[in-house]
Protein backbone atom coordinates (compact mmCIF):
# COMPACT_ATOMS: atom_id res chain seq x y z
CA UNK A 1 0.00 0.00 0.00
CA UNK A 2 3.11 2.57 1.00
CA UNK A 3 4.25 1.63 -3.05
CA UNK A 4 0.70 3.37 -4.17
CA UNK A 5 1.56 6.92 -2.70
CA UNK A 6 4.07 7.81 -4.87
CA UNK A 7 2.33 6.83 -7.85
CA UNK A 8 -0.81 8.48 -6.51
CA UNK A 9 1.11 11.97 -5.78
CA UNK A 10 2.47 11.67 -9.37
CA UNK A 11 -0.75 10.85 -11.59
CA UNK A 12 -2.63 13.44 -9.60
CA UNK A 13 -0.54 16.05 -10.55
CA UNK A 14 -0.74 15.05 -14.27
CA UNK A 15 -4.54 14.79 -13.71
CA UNK A 16 -4.73 18.36 -12.08
CA UNK A 17 -2.19 19.60 -14.74
CA UNK A 18 -3.89 18.09 -17.99
CA UNK A 19 -7.35 17.61 -17.19
CA UNK A 20 -6.97 13.76 -18.07
CA UNK A 21 -4.43 10.88 -17.88
CA UNK A 22 -5.25 9.96 -14.88
CA UNK A 23 -7.03 6.38 -15.67
CA UNK A 24 -4.28 5.73 -18.13
CA UNK A 25 -1.66 5.74 -15.56
CA UNK A 26 -4.24 4.67 -12.37
CA UNK A 27 -5.08 1.25 -14.14
CA UNK A 28 -1.81 -0.05 -15.15
CA UNK A 29 -0.29 0.94 -11.77
CA UNK A 30 -2.85 -0.96 -9.74
CA UNK A 31 -2.75 -3.99 -12.66
CA UNK A 32 1.12 -4.26 -12.99
CA UNK A 33 2.46 -2.46 -10.23
CA UNK A 34 0.39 -3.70 -7.50
CA UNK A 35 -0.44 -7.14 -9.03
CA UNK A 36 -4.54 -6.49 -9.13
CA UNK A 37 -7.14 -8.10 -11.31
CA UNK A 38 -7.37 -5.92 -14.66
CA UNK A 39 -11.36 -5.67 -13.55
CA UNK A 40 -10.70 -5.11 -9.96
CA UNK A 41 -8.41 -2.19 -11.12
CA UNK A 42 -10.60 -0.82 -13.94
CA UNK A 43 -13.47 -0.36 -11.02
CA UNK A 44 -11.04 1.30 -8.69
CA UNK A 45 -9.80 3.72 -11.08
CA UNK A 46 -12.88 5.14 -11.14
CA UNK A 47 -13.30 5.71 -7.37
CA UNK A 48 -9.73 7.11 -7.50
CA UNK A 49 -9.93 9.41 -10.36
CA UNK A 50 -12.80 10.69 -9.75
CA UNK A 51 -12.34 11.83 -6.34
CA UNK A 52 -8.93 13.46 -7.76
CA UNK A 53 -10.88 15.44 -11.13
CA UNK A 54 -13.48 16.39 -8.11
CA UNK A 55 -10.22 18.12 -6.11
CA UNK A 56 -8.39 19.30 -9.43
CA UNK A 57 -11.32 20.39 -11.10
CA UNK A 58 -12.36 22.87 -8.16
CA UNK A 59 -9.62 25.65 -9.24
CA UNK A 60 -10.60 25.13 -13.04
CA UNK A 61 -14.34 26.41 -11.76
CA UNK A 62 -13.74 28.91 -10.15
CA UNK A 63 -11.23 30.12 -13.08
CA UNK A 64 -14.26 30.24 -15.23
CA UNK A 65 -12.65 26.98 -17.13
CA UNK A 66 -15.36 25.19 -17.14
CA UNK A 67 -18.26 25.01 -20.32
CA UNK A 68 -20.80 23.64 -18.23
CA UNK A 69 -23.38 23.18 -20.99
CA UNK A 70 -20.87 20.84 -23.24
CA UNK A 71 -20.30 19.33 -20.07
CA UNK A 72 -23.99 18.47 -19.07
CA UNK A 73 -24.62 17.49 -22.82
CA UNK A 74 -21.57 15.21 -22.57
CA UNK A 75 -22.55 13.46 -19.39
CA UNK A 76 -26.41 13.25 -20.68
CA UNK A 77 -25.24 10.96 -23.62
CA UNK A 78 -22.30 9.11 -21.90
CA UNK A 79 -25.46 7.77 -19.48
CA UNK A 80 -26.79 4.94 -21.12
CA UNK A 81 -23.35 4.10 -23.03
CA UNK A 82 -21.35 3.38 -19.32
CA UNK A 83 -24.07 0.70 -18.94
CA UNK A 84 -23.58 -1.15 -22.53
CA UNK A 85 -19.76 -0.17 -22.01
CA UNK A 86 -19.61 -2.53 -18.83
CA UNK A 87 -21.45 -4.90 -20.05
CA UNK A 88 -19.35 -5.60 -22.55
CA UNK A 89 -16.33 -5.35 -20.38
CA UNK A 90 -17.31 -8.02 -18.16
CA UNK A 91 -17.56 -10.18 -21.68
CA UNK A 92 -14.43 -9.59 -22.36
CA UNK A 93 -10.63 -11.76 -20.91
CA UNK A 94 -8.49 -9.62 -18.79
CA UNK A 95 -5.51 -9.31 -21.12
CA UNK A 96 -7.67 -8.53 -24.06
CA UNK A 97 -9.42 -6.00 -21.82
CA UNK A 98 -6.00 -4.38 -21.36
CA UNK A 99 -4.82 -4.60 -25.27
CA UNK A 100 -7.36 -2.57 -25.79
CA UNK A 101 -7.13 -0.14 -23.70
CA UNK A 102 -3.23 0.14 -24.62
CA UNK A 103 -4.72 1.06 -28.30
CA UNK A 104 -6.91 3.82 -27.56
CA UNK A 105 -4.33 5.41 -25.32
CA UNK A 106 -2.02 5.37 -28.53
CA UNK A 107 -5.09 7.20 -30.77
CA UNK A 108 -5.11 9.87 -27.64
CA UNK A 109 -1.25 10.70 -27.73
CA UNK A 110 -1.58 11.09 -31.23
CA UNK A 111 -4.46 13.15 -31.20
CA UNK A 112 -2.88 15.06 -28.05
CA UNK A 113 0.64 15.52 -29.72
CA UNK A 114 -0.96 17.03 -33.12
CA UNK A 115 -3.19 19.73 -30.67
CA UNK A 116 -0.03 20.49 -29.04
CA UNK A 117 1.61 21.90 -32.71
CA UNK A 118 -0.83 23.23 -33.96
CA UNK A 119 -0.81 25.47 -37.59
CA UNK A 120 -0.87 29.20 -37.41
CA UNK A 121 -4.57 30.21 -37.23
CA UNK A 122 -6.92 33.02 -36.20
CA UNK A 123 -8.36 31.61 -33.06
CA UNK A 124 -11.19 31.96 -30.87
CA UNK A 125 -10.26 34.14 -27.77
CA UNK A 126 -9.22 31.90 -24.94
CA UNK A 127 -12.21 33.47 -22.64
CA UNK A 128 -14.73 32.13 -24.57
CA UNK A 129 -16.50 28.49 -24.84
CA UNK A 130 -17.17 27.35 -28.04
CA UNK A 131 -21.06 27.57 -29.71
CA UNK A 132 -22.56 24.47 -28.34
CA UNK A 133 -22.67 21.48 -31.04
CA UNK A 134 -25.45 19.29 -29.65
CA UNK A 135 -24.66 16.21 -32.42
CA UNK A 136 -20.83 16.69 -31.56
CA UNK A 137 -21.33 17.08 -28.26
CA UNK A 138 -23.55 14.19 -27.44
CA UNK A 139 -21.52 11.89 -30.00
CA UNK A 140 -18.53 12.64 -28.22
CA UNK A 141 -20.07 11.98 -24.72
CA UNK A 142 -21.63 8.72 -26.12
CA UNK A 143 -18.11 7.17 -27.00
CA UNK A 144 -16.65 8.61 -23.76
CA UNK A 145 -19.45 7.07 -21.68
CA UNK A 146 -18.87 3.62 -23.45
CA UNK A 147 -15.08 3.85 -23.03
CA UNK A 148 -16.00 4.38 -18.77
CA UNK A 149 -17.73 1.82 -18.75
CA UNK A 150 -15.88 -0.73 -20.58
CA UNK A 151 -12.18 -0.13 -20.10
CA UNK A 152 -13.04 1.65 -16.59
CA UNK A 153 -11.72 4.96 -17.49
CA UNK A 154 -12.61 8.53 -17.17
CA UNK A 155 -12.31 9.90 -20.44
CA UNK A 156 -10.31 12.48 -19.16
CA UNK A 157 -7.12 11.10 -22.11
CA UNK A 158 -10.14 11.27 -24.91
CA UNK A 159 -12.11 13.77 -23.58
CA UNK A 160 -9.09 16.64 -24.03
CA UNK A 161 -8.21 15.91 -27.62
CA UNK A 162 -11.90 15.85 -28.50
CA UNK A 163 -12.96 18.66 -26.85
CA UNK A 164 -9.57 20.29 -28.43
CA UNK A 165 -9.78 19.12 -31.89
CA UNK A 166 -13.57 18.37 -32.40
CA UNK A 167 -15.16 21.30 -31.02
CA UNK A 168 -12.23 23.77 -30.92
CA UNK A 169 -11.99 24.19 -27.54
CA UNK A 170 -8.81 26.56 -25.90
CA UNK A 171 -6.88 23.90 -24.39
CA UNK A 172 -7.14 25.27 -20.88
CA UNK A 173 -10.69 25.28 -21.38
CA UNK A 174 -10.52 21.60 -22.74
CA UNK A 175 -9.02 21.32 -19.30
CA UNK A 176 -11.60 22.36 -16.85
CA UNK A 177 -14.32 20.97 -18.85
CA UNK A 178 -13.20 17.57 -19.37
CA UNK A 179 -12.29 17.49 -15.20
CA UNK A 180 -16.05 18.69 -14.80
CA UNK A 181 -17.01 15.63 -17.22
CA UNK A 182 -14.57 13.11 -15.71
CA UNK A 183 -16.23 14.04 -12.05
CA UNK A 184 -20.29 13.37 -13.61
CA UNK A 185 -18.90 9.83 -15.71
CA UNK A 186 -16.89 8.85 -12.96
CA UNK A 187 -19.45 8.70 -10.55
CA UNK A 188 -22.19 7.01 -13.04
CA UNK A 189 -19.58 4.43 -13.93
CA UNK A 190 -18.85 3.52 -10.34
CA UNK A 191 -21.88 2.89 -9.71
CA UNK A 192 -22.71 0.58 -12.29
CA UNK A 193 -19.40 -1.23 -11.74
CA UNK A 194 -20.60 -2.05 -8.13
CA UNK A 195 -24.28 -2.49 -9.43
CA UNK A 196 -22.71 -5.30 -11.85
CA UNK A 197 -21.07 -7.14 -9.19
CA UNK A 198 -17.54 -5.42 -9.06
CA UNK A 199 -14.86 -4.92 -6.03
CA UNK A 200 -11.90 -3.19 -5.08
CA UNK A 201 -9.26 -3.45 -2.49
CA UNK A 202 -9.83 -0.81 -0.10
CA UNK A 203 -7.06 -0.06 1.62
CA UNK A 204 -5.04 0.83 -2.09
CA UNK A 205 -7.79 2.34 -3.16
CA UNK A 206 -7.99 4.68 -0.22
CA UNK A 207 -4.28 4.74 -0.22
CA UNK A 208 -4.06 6.09 -4.07
CA UNK A 209 -7.09 8.44 -3.61
CA UNK A 210 -5.62 9.98 -0.99
CA UNK A 211 -2.37 10.64 -2.49
CA UNK A 212 -4.08 11.99 -6.39
CA UNK A 213 -5.83 13.91 -4.92
CA UNK A 214 -2.82 16.15 -3.17
CA UNK A 215 -1.32 15.87 -6.68
CA UNK A 216 -4.36 17.02 -8.11
CA UNK A 217 -4.32 19.99 -6.06
CA UNK A 218 -1.01 20.71 -6.71
CA UNK A 219 -1.17 19.95 -10.41
CA UNK A 220 -3.95 22.23 -11.11
CA UNK A 221 -1.92 25.69 -9.10
CA UNK A 222 1.29 24.18 -11.02
CA UNK A 223 -0.16 23.90 -14.95
CA UNK A 224 -1.49 27.05 -14.70
CA UNK A 225 2.42 28.67 -15.12
CA UNK A 226 3.31 25.68 -17.66
CA UNK A 227 2.97 26.77 -21.90
CA UNK A 228 -0.04 24.63 -22.85
CA UNK A 229 2.62 23.29 -25.85
CA UNK A 230 4.73 21.95 -23.91
CA UNK A 231 2.21 20.30 -21.26
CA UNK A 232 0.52 18.58 -24.62
CA UNK A 233 3.96 17.45 -25.78
CA UNK A 234 5.16 15.89 -22.81
CA UNK A 235 1.37 14.53 -21.91
CA UNK A 236 1.46 12.55 -25.44
CA UNK A 237 4.79 11.32 -25.07
CA UNK A 238 3.88 9.94 -21.58
CA UNK A 239 0.81 8.67 -22.51
CA UNK A 240 2.74 6.84 -25.92
CA UNK A 241 5.18 5.10 -23.29
CA UNK A 242 2.67 3.66 -21.52
CA UNK A 243 0.36 2.44 -24.15
CA UNK A 244 3.01 0.47 -25.45
CA UNK A 245 4.01 -1.06 -22.28
CA UNK A 246 0.41 -2.08 -21.55
CA UNK A 247 -0.03 -3.48 -25.28
CA UNK A 248 3.65 -5.36 -24.74
CA UNK A 249 2.26 -7.38 -21.34
CA UNK A 250 -0.92 -7.94 -22.40
CA UNK A 251 0.33 -9.65 -25.79
CA UNK A 252 3.37 -11.30 -24.23
CA UNK A 253 3.17 -11.95 -20.30
CA UNK A 254 -0.90 -12.29 -20.11
CA UNK A 255 -1.69 -8.97 -19.20
CA UNK A 256 0.29 -9.02 -16.06
CA UNK A 257 0.57 -10.71 -12.69
CA UNK A 258 -3.49 -11.80 -12.11
CA UNK A 259 -4.86 -11.26 -15.17
CA UNK A 260 -7.32 -13.77 -16.15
Amino acid sequence: MILALPFGLAIGVALGMLGGGGSILVVPVLAHVLGQDPREATTASLVIVTAAAIAGGLGQARAGNVCWRHAALFTAAALPAIVVGTALGDAVSGPLLLAAFGVVMLAAAYATARKANPRPAAGRPDSRCPALRPGWDAGLGALVGLLTGFLGVGGGFVVVPALAIALGFPFRKAIGTSLAIITATGVLGAVVHFAAGRSIDADVTLALTVAMVLGAIAGARAGAHVPEAALGRAFAALVTVVALYVIATAAFFGGGPNAG
